[in-house]
Protein backbone atom coordinates (compact mmCIF):
# COMPACT_ATOMS: atom_id res chain seq x y z
CA UNK A 1 0.00 0.00 0.00
CA UNK A 2 2.86 2.37 0.89
CA UNK A 3 4.48 2.19 -2.74
CA UNK A 4 0.94 2.00 -4.34
CA UNK A 5 0.73 5.99 -2.34
CA UNK A 6 3.82 6.89 -3.47
CA UNK A 7 3.40 6.04 -6.90
CA UNK A 8 0.32 8.15 -6.72
CA UNK A 9 1.82 10.77 -5.62
CA UNK A 10 4.77 10.57 -7.71
CA UNK A 11 2.31 10.60 -10.72
CA UNK A 12 0.10 13.50 -9.25
CA UNK A 13 3.05 15.55 -8.79
CA UNK A 14 4.30 14.92 -12.45
CA UNK A 15 0.68 15.46 -13.92
CA UNK A 16 1.14 18.98 -11.78
CA UNK A 17 4.57 20.21 -12.82
CA UNK A 18 3.11 19.27 -16.37
CA UNK A 19 0.01 21.28 -16.22
CA UNK A 20 2.15 24.26 -15.27
CA UNK A 21 4.15 24.37 -17.74
CA UNK A 22 1.12 24.31 -20.17
CA UNK A 23 -0.37 27.19 -18.21
CA UNK A 24 2.95 29.00 -18.54
CA UNK A 25 3.14 28.47 -22.52
CA UNK A 26 -0.87 29.39 -22.69
CA UNK A 27 -0.32 32.51 -20.71
CA UNK A 28 2.53 33.78 -23.13
CA UNK A 29 0.89 32.57 -26.37
CA UNK A 30 -1.82 34.77 -25.29
CA UNK A 31 -0.28 37.80 -24.06
CA UNK A 32 2.31 37.14 -28.00
CA UNK A 33 -1.40 37.25 -29.63
CA UNK A 34 -2.21 39.87 -27.76
CA UNK A 35 0.47 42.22 -29.28
CA UNK A 36 0.54 41.11 -32.42
CA UNK A 37 -3.14 42.29 -32.77
CA UNK A 38 -2.06 45.56 -31.49
CA UNK A 39 0.66 45.93 -33.89
CA UNK A 40 3.25 46.07 -31.00
CA UNK A 41 6.88 44.67 -31.00
CA UNK A 42 6.96 40.96 -29.11
CA UNK A 43 9.49 41.62 -26.18
CA UNK A 44 12.60 39.18 -26.34
CA UNK A 45 11.67 37.52 -23.30
CA UNK A 46 8.97 36.12 -25.09
CA UNK A 47 10.48 35.23 -28.15
CA UNK A 48 11.90 32.08 -26.24
CA UNK A 49 14.79 31.65 -28.89
CA UNK A 50 12.65 32.46 -32.15
CA UNK A 51 14.77 33.43 -35.46
CA UNK A 52 11.57 35.97 -35.87
CA UNK A 53 8.42 37.03 -35.63
CA UNK A 54 6.67 35.91 -38.26
CA UNK A 55 7.62 32.46 -37.51
CA UNK A 56 6.21 32.88 -34.18
CA UNK A 57 3.04 34.24 -35.56
CA UNK A 58 2.45 31.15 -37.60
CA UNK A 59 3.05 29.23 -34.88
CA UNK A 60 0.31 31.01 -32.39
CA UNK A 61 -2.50 31.02 -35.61
CA UNK A 62 -2.79 27.43 -35.54
CA UNK A 63 -3.36 27.68 -31.46
CA UNK A 64 -5.86 30.11 -32.11
CA UNK A 65 -8.60 27.61 -30.81
CA UNK A 66 -6.78 26.59 -27.69
CA UNK A 67 -8.82 26.86 -24.21
CA UNK A 68 -7.58 27.42 -20.88
CA UNK A 69 -5.86 24.91 -19.93
CA UNK A 70 -7.07 22.74 -16.73
CA UNK A 71 -4.98 23.05 -13.36
CA UNK A 72 -4.39 20.44 -10.71
CA UNK A 73 -6.83 22.56 -8.52
CA UNK A 74 -9.74 20.61 -11.03
CA UNK A 75 -8.53 17.19 -10.49
CA UNK A 76 -8.13 17.46 -6.76
CA UNK A 77 -12.04 17.80 -6.40
CA UNK A 78 -12.65 15.82 -9.75
CA UNK A 79 -14.94 13.46 -7.90
CA UNK A 80 -16.37 16.12 -6.11
CA UNK A 81 -20.06 15.87 -8.31
CA UNK A 82 -19.86 11.75 -8.56
CA UNK A 83 -20.19 11.29 -4.99
CA UNK A 84 -20.49 12.71 -1.51
CA UNK A 85 -17.59 13.85 0.75
CA UNK A 86 -16.76 12.41 4.10
CA UNK A 87 -15.48 14.15 6.68
CA UNK A 88 -13.21 12.95 9.41
CA UNK A 89 -13.16 15.04 12.54
CA UNK A 90 -11.11 15.05 15.49
CA UNK A 91 -8.90 17.25 17.95
CA UNK A 92 -5.41 17.85 19.06
CA UNK A 93 -3.98 15.59 21.80
CA UNK A 94 -5.35 15.83 25.20
CA UNK A 95 -8.40 18.20 24.72
CA UNK A 96 -10.27 20.16 27.39
CA UNK A 97 -13.75 19.98 27.49
CA UNK A 98 -14.77 22.89 25.69
CA UNK A 99 -12.26 21.86 22.39
CA UNK A 100 -14.45 18.64 22.55
CA UNK A 101 -17.84 20.05 22.56
CA UNK A 102 -16.31 22.04 20.05
CA UNK A 103 -15.34 19.25 17.69
CA UNK A 104 -18.77 17.56 18.17
CA UNK A 105 -20.47 20.63 16.75
CA UNK A 106 -18.46 20.39 14.01
CA UNK A 107 -19.33 16.69 12.99
CA UNK A 108 -23.07 18.11 12.89
CA UNK A 109 -21.84 21.05 10.39
CA UNK A 110 -20.49 18.85 8.08
CA UNK A 111 -22.61 16.73 6.57
CA UNK A 112 -21.28 12.79 6.29
CA UNK A 113 -18.63 13.23 9.14
CA UNK A 114 -17.47 11.15 11.79
CA UNK A 115 -16.27 12.37 14.80
CA UNK A 116 -13.10 10.19 16.71
CA UNK A 117 -11.79 11.04 19.55
CA UNK A 118 -7.77 11.39 19.27
CA UNK A 119 -6.46 9.05 21.67
CA UNK A 120 -2.81 7.96 21.21
CA UNK A 121 -3.09 8.46 17.28
CA UNK A 122 -0.55 9.80 15.88
CA UNK A 123 -1.09 11.60 12.67
CA UNK A 124 0.27 9.06 9.92
CA UNK A 125 -2.27 6.68 11.98
CA UNK A 126 -4.90 9.17 11.15
CA UNK A 127 -3.99 9.35 7.57
CA UNK A 128 -3.51 5.78 7.17
CA UNK A 129 -7.15 5.30 8.74
CA UNK A 130 -8.31 8.16 6.21
CA UNK A 131 -7.11 6.16 3.64
CA UNK A 132 -8.43 3.18 4.67
CA UNK A 133 -12.12 4.39 4.89
CA UNK A 134 -12.48 6.41 1.83
CA UNK A 135 -12.13 9.62 3.75
CA UNK A 136 -12.03 12.39 1.24
CA UNK A 137 -11.21 15.42 4.31
CA UNK A 138 -9.46 15.48 7.44
CA UNK A 139 -10.88 18.49 9.53
CA UNK A 140 -8.53 19.00 13.11
CA UNK A 141 -9.33 21.35 15.40
CA UNK A 142 -6.87 22.61 18.12
CA UNK A 143 -6.92 25.09 21.18
CA UNK A 144 -5.10 26.98 23.71
CA UNK A 145 -5.72 27.08 26.88
CA UNK A 146 -8.80 25.42 26.64
CA UNK A 147 -9.77 27.92 24.00
CA UNK A 148 -9.85 26.58 20.34
CA UNK A 149 -7.97 28.47 18.39
CA UNK A 150 -6.55 26.63 14.78
CA UNK A 151 -8.09 24.56 12.47
CA UNK A 152 -6.84 21.97 9.79
CA UNK A 153 -8.38 20.64 6.84
CA UNK A 154 -6.95 18.48 4.83
CA UNK A 155 -7.92 16.75 1.21
CA UNK A 156 -7.19 12.91 0.45
CA UNK A 157 -5.38 11.65 -0.97
CA UNK A 158 -3.17 14.30 -2.15
CA UNK A 159 -3.72 17.51 -0.60
CA UNK A 160 -4.44 20.90 -0.25
CA UNK A 161 -3.86 21.10 3.48
CA UNK A 162 -5.27 24.81 4.71
CA UNK A 163 -4.56 25.99 7.79
CA UNK A 164 -6.72 28.36 9.81
CA UNK A 165 -6.51 30.19 13.21
CA UNK A 166 -9.89 30.29 14.90
CA UNK A 167 -11.03 33.64 16.77
CA UNK A 168 -14.60 34.38 18.53
CA UNK A 169 -15.78 31.13 18.90
CA UNK A 170 -18.92 30.68 20.29
CA UNK A 171 -20.88 27.42 20.72
CA UNK A 172 -24.19 26.10 20.17
CA UNK A 173 -25.48 26.37 23.67
CA UNK A 174 -23.91 30.16 24.30
CA UNK A 175 -26.10 31.47 21.13
CA UNK A 176 -28.89 33.27 21.84
CA UNK A 177 -31.26 31.16 19.71
CA UNK A 178 -29.70 28.02 20.91
CA UNK A 179 -33.34 26.92 22.76
CA UNK A 180 -35.69 27.50 20.20
CA UNK A 181 -33.74 26.05 17.47
CA UNK A 182 -32.62 22.30 16.33
CA UNK A 183 -29.79 21.15 14.74
CA UNK A 184 -30.75 20.04 11.24
CA UNK A 185 -29.08 17.06 9.20
CA UNK A 186 -30.25 18.22 5.82
CA UNK A 187 -27.03 19.21 3.47
CA UNK A 188 -26.79 22.85 3.76
CA UNK A 189 -27.42 25.68 1.42
CA UNK A 190 -23.49 27.97 0.78
CA UNK A 191 -23.74 31.60 0.67
CA UNK A 192 -19.95 32.93 -0.10
CA UNK A 193 -19.00 36.36 -0.20
CA UNK A 194 -15.98 38.37 -0.69
CA UNK A 195 -14.16 35.87 -2.37
CA UNK A 196 -13.16 37.22 -6.34
CA UNK A 197 -9.78 37.02 -6.06
CA UNK A 198 -7.72 34.11 -7.44
CA UNK A 199 -6.30 33.01 -3.87
CA UNK A 200 -10.19 33.34 -2.62
CA UNK A 201 -11.25 30.91 -4.95
CA UNK A 202 -8.68 29.00 -3.78
CA UNK A 203 -10.37 29.31 -0.29
CA UNK A 204 -13.75 28.74 -1.02
CA UNK A 205 -12.94 25.48 -2.69
CA UNK A 206 -11.35 24.30 -0.60
CA UNK A 207 -14.49 24.80 1.96
CA UNK A 208 -17.04 24.15 -0.39
CA UNK A 209 -16.14 20.77 -1.02
CA UNK A 210 -16.11 19.49 2.29
CA UNK A 211 -20.12 19.99 1.76
CA UNK A 212 -22.60 17.85 -0.79
CA UNK A 213 -24.97 19.60 -3.27
CA UNK A 214 -28.08 20.42 -1.26
CA UNK A 215 -31.83 19.29 -2.13
CA UNK A 216 -33.58 22.16 -3.07
CA UNK A 217 -36.38 21.42 0.06
CA UNK A 218 -33.30 22.37 2.62
CA UNK A 219 -34.05 24.58 5.29
CA UNK A 220 -30.72 24.99 6.19
CA UNK A 221 -28.19 27.39 5.53
CA UNK A 222 -23.61 28.46 5.93
CA UNK A 223 -22.70 31.52 5.43
CA UNK A 224 -18.65 32.05 4.86
CA UNK A 225 -18.12 35.92 4.81
CA UNK A 226 -14.53 37.86 3.84
CA UNK A 227 -14.06 40.97 5.58
CA UNK A 228 -10.41 41.83 5.47
CA UNK A 229 -9.44 37.98 5.33
CA UNK A 230 -11.21 37.20 7.99
CA UNK A 231 -13.61 34.56 7.46
CA UNK A 232 -17.58 34.72 9.26
CA UNK A 233 -18.96 31.50 9.82
CA UNK A 234 -22.53 31.46 10.30
CA UNK A 235 -24.79 28.73 10.89
CA UNK A 236 -29.04 29.37 10.47
CA UNK A 237 -31.91 27.36 10.12
CA UNK A 238 -35.01 29.02 7.80
CA UNK A 239 -39.05 28.50 7.57
CA UNK A 240 -40.70 30.48 5.44
CA UNK A 241 -43.70 31.33 7.30
CA UNK A 242 -45.54 33.23 4.33
CA UNK A 243 -44.90 33.78 0.56
CA UNK A 244 -42.83 37.53 1.31
CA UNK A 245 -41.38 36.49 5.05
CA UNK A 246 -38.62 34.31 6.18
CA UNK A 247 -38.21 33.37 10.15
CA UNK A 248 -34.60 32.78 10.67
CA UNK A 249 -32.91 31.39 13.43
CA UNK A 250 -29.75 30.87 14.39
CA UNK A 251 -27.86 27.49 15.54
CA UNK A 252 -24.31 27.56 15.97
CA UNK A 253 -21.67 27.42 16.21
CA UNK A 254 -20.16 30.65 15.22
CA UNK A 255 -16.75 32.06 15.03
CA UNK A 256 -13.92 34.10 12.87
CA UNK A 257 -11.28 31.98 11.04
CA UNK A 258 -8.24 33.18 8.90
CA UNK A 259 -6.06 31.24 6.85
CA UNK A 260 -2.59 31.69 6.84
CA UNK A 261 -0.85 28.65 4.70
CA UNK A 262 -1.54 26.20 2.05
CA UNK A 263 0.62 22.85 1.63
CA UNK A 264 0.14 21.01 -1.65
CA UNK A 265 0.27 17.74 0.37
CA UNK A 266 -1.79 15.87 3.35
CA UNK A 267 -1.67 16.77 6.49
CA UNK A 268 0.89 13.73 7.71
CA UNK A 269 3.39 15.25 5.09
CA UNK A 270 4.09 18.01 7.45
CA UNK A 271 6.97 20.72 5.79
CA UNK A 272 7.87 18.36 3.19
CA UNK A 273 4.90 19.06 1.34
CA UNK A 274 5.24 22.19 -0.94
CA UNK A 275 3.90 25.29 0.08
CA UNK A 276 1.35 26.47 -2.14
CA UNK A 277 0.78 30.32 -0.31
CA UNK A 278 1.40 31.34 2.99
CA UNK A 279 0.78 34.75 5.24
CA UNK A 280 3.54 36.87 5.45
CA UNK A 281 1.71 39.94 7.28
CA UNK A 282 4.97 41.51 8.27
CA UNK A 283 6.48 42.02 4.49
CA UNK A 284 7.01 45.30 2.70
CA UNK A 285 5.44 43.47 -0.11
CA UNK A 286 2.09 43.46 -1.62
CA UNK A 287 0.10 40.91 -0.19
CA UNK A 288 -2.21 38.16 -1.31
CA UNK A 289 -5.72 39.06 -0.45
CA UNK A 290 -8.56 36.64 -0.52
Amino acid sequence: MLRRQSRERREYLYRKSLEAQEAQLYAKKQKVRQLLAEGKAIPKELRDGVESSEKLARGIDLDASQADPLTSFDSEYAMAGARDPRILVTTSRSPSSRLTAFAKEMRLVFPNSTRINRGGYKVHDLAAAARANNITDLVVVHEHRGVPDAMVVSHFPHGPTALFTLHNVVLRHEVAAHSSSTVSEQYPHLIFEGFESKLGGRIRDILKYLFPAPKEESKRVMTFRNERDFLSFRHHVFLKTSHREVSLAEVGPRFEMRPYEIRQGTLEMGDSADVEWILRPYMNTKRDQL
